[in-house]
């Protein structure tokens, strides 16, 4: 959809990491920022946008459905400030068990990540 300030907030195809290289590529150039739970894997691109793919591993969230809570938040925190990101390839990656996590915790945390990244 369209905001009224005319941001496009859609998170399409174009949005999203689909490829092995692509993630390779990304864990590869070695930067990453550090929060509470997630761990920010970001690489510049020559594209016009910021890219996401996301990785949660059954180690720190067991269950399918908390698995899939995780990614539904962090695909919908950056489909929210994609427009606002530099262009850089992002990969989210959980780093701590999510158990007693809040859904504000994790988006704060989401959020605190994007702002640190460098506006290059």
């Amino acid at each position: 959809m369209t905001d009224p300030a005319g941001a496009d907030e859609r998170f399409l195809g174009a949005h999203r990491l689909h490829k092995t290289d692509e993630f390779s590529s990304v864990f590869a150039f070695r930067r990453a920022l550090r929060g509470r739970y997630f761990m920010l894997h970001y690489r510049p691109n020559a594209l016009t946008t910021a890219r996401l793919g996301v990785v949660v591993a059954k180690k720190l969230a067991k269950r399918a459905n908390v698995r899939n809570l995780v990614k539904r938040i962090a695909r919908e925190r950056f489909r929210r400030q994609r427009t606002v990101l530099p262009a850089h390839d992002l990969i989210v990656r959980l780093h701590a068990p999510v158990t007693e996590a809040s859904r504000a915790a994790l988006n704060q945390d989401l959020l605190q990540l994007f702002g640190r990244l460098p506006q290059t």
